[in-house]
């Protein structure tokens, strides 16, 4: 799976690109059909410290692209959430694909 990163007002990261690798790496391995992955991340002004820091991924795969995003206080969590996201749209996925 190839994956590419994209950052909006935010510094390039060596840390959070090996937590989203890793991350969509384990996603990856469970469903082969990912074939890329685009991982956007963009800091947003809030008066809110629970959120602000935007993590977005969209799969590509055989049939629709498939996206998440999530704001929260830090891009690791929001890394999570997303990634989280995409894996029960993925399971419905793989649901419909063996019907």
């Amino acid at each position: 799976m190839q994956i590419v990163f994209e950052y909006d007002n935010v510094a390039q990261s060596d840390r959070l690109e090996q937590i989203a690798k890793e991350k969509l790496e384990k996603v990856s391995n469970k469903y082969d059909m990912v074939i890329r992955a685009d991982v956007f991340f963009k800091e947003e002004n809030t008066s809110s410290d629970q959120v602000g820091k935007i993590c977005g991924i969209r799969l590509s795969l055989p049939g629709p692209r498939l996206f998440a995003d999530s704001s929260k206080e830090n891009f690791v969590n929001a890394i999570g959430e997303s990634v989280e996201n995409l894996e029960r749209q993925l399971r419905k996925q793989k649901e419909k694909m063996n019907q």
